[in-house]
């Protein structure tokens, strides 16, 4: 029997869980019904050119939310900064319920993006400021227990509305909710206490580290994007010269928004915070694909599609809580290394789901894999992160995991929508491009498996992490 004292659901922390479950839910619906209608969207708006972009738009307009907010949050209280937060969220939503055209809708995804990107640093320095380590897997798990949910019943619901309703509603239906779920979030945070003042040498070192976060965050976004558009262009000219730009500004400010030696892996955070950038690209780089290879390809329905959608949501939720179950019996490096190992053999299956010969529903069991491993792996590298980072430097700390985070999904939705617009324009179908596709997302995955073994204790060389070693 749990004791109630060693409980998320205890008087004092009941708020806070109900709160971050409540909202982490409806930004679970959102992403899964997005994916699901796009298709949808595409046949109304047309510009299927742009149809990565409104999810690379997504996780640039993140990656800026995500480099603010990190100073934010270690400057004091997490109530402020969620309320801009989450605003920002809403207005995204009801700009892209009007887009009349494609290109509004990529803008209002970038501005839905920038709220978006405040709401799982602030999550994770909640989590760390109010629990003790030993709960932290089980929220962790909790949390992805929330997508369940809209895992069993949002794309199939988002589905059936955009093929009805239209598309539209999908957006706009979630704003009352919203507003519900930020009310219930906002009041619990305001008791959740404020970063402790660091002392003489970690003032001078917090200040080091945020000075000129914002041009920095436009700094990542712009080189991120560039090196998004680059990959869109079709002229090789000028895919050269952007791709050339775009990685010369974002690898110059990545390295100042994240633990020193990242760029490396140097064990043990900043390994752990280059490995979360590159499990993000080879998921969500066949993730936001799934419903087009299913759609347009081999001719489902959208209802039909978010099935596949719904098997990785529910596998990934599993796979948290074996983690959770598991965390005082296995070290937590390996729950990262064996979830990597199913993302891959995950991946892999999807390329059957693209063969017309073999029926479309080997894409459940085979996109149910990937997310199991993700549900393996995913939180065990937030808890790494969490236990290697001082209370002092969490904001920033979790704020460099989820731009990591937010640029491997943007450079993987990115890179395969270039592949698979180049397909498009060659032969006039996307399988050509969503297989390839697919096959980069496998060799990417297979280099983060490799990193893995930097996250063992013990690997590192030098001091796992410092702010004073990080001067913008």
């Amino acid at each position: 029997m749990t004791d109630a004292s060693d409980s998320l659901w205890r008087s004092d922390r009941r708020a806070l869980t109900i709160g971050l479950v409540v909202t982490i839910t409806l930004v679970a619906f959102e992403a899964l019904a997005i994916s699901t209608v796009m298709p949808i969207v595409a046949r109304e708006l047309g510009g299927l050119e742009l149809y990565g972009w409104v999810f690379s738009a997504f996780f640039l307009g993140a990656l800026i939310g995500i480099v603010m907010v990190g100073g934010a949050i270690d400057r004091g209280g997490l109530a402020g900064p969620f309320a801009i937060g989450i605003g920002l969220f809403a207005l995204g939503l009801l700009a892209g319920g009007l887009a009349p055209s494609m290109l509004i809708l990529v803008a209002a995804r970038f501005l839905q993006g920038l709220g978006a990107g405040t709401l799982q640093p602030i999550a994770y320095v909640a989590i760390g400021r109010t629990l003790p380590e030993r709960l932290r897997p089980r929220m962790f798990a909790t949390l992805s227990t929330a997508w369940v949910l809209p895992g069993v019943i949002g794309p199939a619901i988002a589905g059936a509305i955009g093929e009805s309703l239209g598309w539209r509603f999908v957006f706009l239906g979630l704003l009352p909710l919203i507003a519900i779920a930020g009310a219930t979030t906002l009041q619990a945070l305001r008791h959740v206490a404020a970063a402790p003042p660091p002392d003489d040498e970690g003032s001078v070192a917090a200040r080091s580290a945020r000075r000129g976060r914002l041009p920095l965050a436009l700094a990542v976004a712009l080189g991120t994007g560039l090196f998004t558009l680059g990959l869109t262009t079709g002229q090789p000219l000028l895919t050269v010269g952007l791709v050339v730009i775009g990685t010369a500004i974002g690898l110059h400010a990545i390295r100042r928004l994240t633990p020193a030696g990242t760029l490396t892996a140097r064990p043990i955070l900043p390994a752990a915070v280059l490995v979360r950038g590159i499990q993000t690209c080879a998921f969500f780089g066949v993730d936001a694909f799934v419903a087009l290879a299913l759609i347009d390809w081999r001719g489902v329905s959208a209802v039909q599609a978010g099935v596949a959608l719904t098997a990785a949501t529910i596998a990934w939720t599993a796979g948290a809580w074996i983690q959770a179950r598991g965390a005082t019996r296995w070290p937590t490096y390996r729950f990262v290394q064996v979830g990597f190992v199913f993302i891959l053999v995950g991946l892999a299956g999807m390329l059957l789901a693209l063969v017309p010969e073999i029926t479309w529903l080997v894409a459940l069991p085979a996109f149910g894999v990937a997310g199991l491993g993700m549900g393996l792996s995913y939180a065990p590298i937030t808890l790494i992160v969490l236990r290697e980072a001082s209370v002092t430097t969490q904001g920033f700390a979790t704020s460099a995991l989820s731009l990591t985070d937010t640029i491997g999904a943007t450079l993987g939705t990115g890179i395969s929508g270039a592949i698979v617009a180049a397909s498009l324009r060659s032969t006039g179908e996307p399988a050509a491009g969503l297989a390839v596709a697919f096959i980069v997302a496998i060799v990417i995955g297979a280099f983060g498996l490799a990193l893995t073994g930097r996250l063992r204790p013990g690997s590192a060389r030098a001091p796992a992490f410092a702010v004073a070693a990080r001067s913008p």
